[in-house]
């Protein structure tokens, strides 16, 4: 028989202490997928900084590094200018990108750094309570929002691809989601595309991931992908945005 899957080699092969349903594991695999399929698994360099992200170096079987919560690009400006020959990516959540790390975010993005960067966007705050994110959705009930989001009080929901797609040293934004399994295999291809981008010196490349967080959302993790579908992606539509 044909064998179809295969565990990635540079995935390690340990237990997950995500939560169960969290999206955070298909994207890890995606991206070790692709690290091999590339060939660069002895040239990346990936940057994990604070957040449910930061785990990531449990789970990857290549060079990785933390940062200081929001300061990703920062470090990986640093070591891809320093080295330029590696691979340097970052992996981020919405704490971390959009709030803390805005400003790093934004003039990485600005000066056009020939860098990937994988946005995991699941509209709260993760490993510290469930706090509103800069993405917590209109209504949204969370930690710090227990009536839902309100506009006037807190601002509507930060669409950062879109933001960072009117920069014109942005390379290419894409949009996706972990909501069912083509919708896998098309974030699986805008990573590709991503990565490639960055090996080809085409430049800043980032990538938006919708992903669930059953826990924080109070959902079951089948209803957690409905809710992908048929709430988040009403304001965060998919598709590739430059």
């Amino acid at each position: 028989m044909q064998k179809t899957f295969t565990h990635p080699q540079s995935l390690k092969n340990v237990s997950t202490h995500y939560c169960p349903g969290c999206g955070h594991g298909i994207a890890h695999r995606l991206v070790a997928e692709l690290i091999d399929e590339l060939g660069i698994r002895e040239k990346a360099i990936a940057i994990c900084p604070v957040g449910c992200a930061v785990l990531a170096y449990d789970y990857w079987d290549f060079d990785c590094t933390e940062a200081a919560h929001g300061r990703g690009l920062a470090v990986a400006t640093a070591i891809k200018r320093l080295r330029p020959d590696n691979f340097v990516f970052t992996y981020q959540g919405d704490g971390d990108l959009a709030a803390i790390g805005t400003n790093e975010t934004i003039h990485a993005a600005n000066r056009g750094e020939n860098l990937s960067v994988i946005f995991i966007n699941n509209a709260v705050y993760g490993m510290t309570g469930g706090q509103m994110a800069p993405t917590t959705l209109l209504g949204q009930k969370t930690a710090t929002t227990q009536k839902g989001r309100e506009a006037k009080l807190h601002g509507h929901p930060l669409k950062i691809s879109e933001m960072l797609a009117i920069l014109p040293a942005v390379k290419y934004v894409e949009r996706v989601a972990l909501h069912s399994p083509q919708s896998v295999l098309q974030t699986k291809k805008a990573i590709k595309q991503a990565f490639e981008n960055q090996i080809n010196n085409v430049g800043f490349s980032f990538v938006e991931v919708l992903s669930p967080c059953p826990t924080y959302w109070g959902l079951a993790p089948k209803e957690a992908m409905a809710w992908i579908k048929d709430v988040m992606m009403k304001e965060f539509p998919l598709g590739k945005i430059k």
